[in-house]
């Protein structure tokens, strides 16, 4: 895994804690953050800076939970946006982790993988 999206002592750490219920964990986080992402376009278009501060503070402690140290790093940013009530970045730092997520749900797919009963 690239070290770059994934801090492999956090997986190696969360593999030692959940054993068995790890790859639930891998799941829950994918579809959790398909939600998160929902909310933080709901309150772009709706132009909610609180929601978005909210919606991004709290995936940004999901993906430092998780390792997702990349995709943290551009929640907190989204977060600080929504904090200063400054909307115009949102669309693009949105993009921006919508592309990121989509690394990181790559390599825990292929993390998954490795603990197919």
């Amino acid at each position: 895994m690239s070290d770059i999206h994934l801090d492999d002592a956090v997986l190696a750490a969360l593999q030692d804690v959940m054993e068995d219920e790890y790859p639930v964990l891998l799941d829950t986080f994918v579809a959790d953050s398909e939600e998160r992402l929902r909310l933080l376009h709901k309150a772009v278009a709706e132009g909610d800076a609180q929601g978005l501060r909210l919606a991004a503070h709290s995936f940004k402690g999901s993906c430092s939970n998780m390792g997702a140290v990349l995709l943290a790093s551009l929640c907190k940013e989204l977060e600080d946006a929504g904090r200063r009530e400054v909307l115009e970045p949102a669309p693009a730092l949105i993009e921006q982790i919508e592309r990121e997520f989509a690394i990181v749900r790559i390599l825990f797919k292929s993390e998954r993988q490795r603990y197919r009963v």
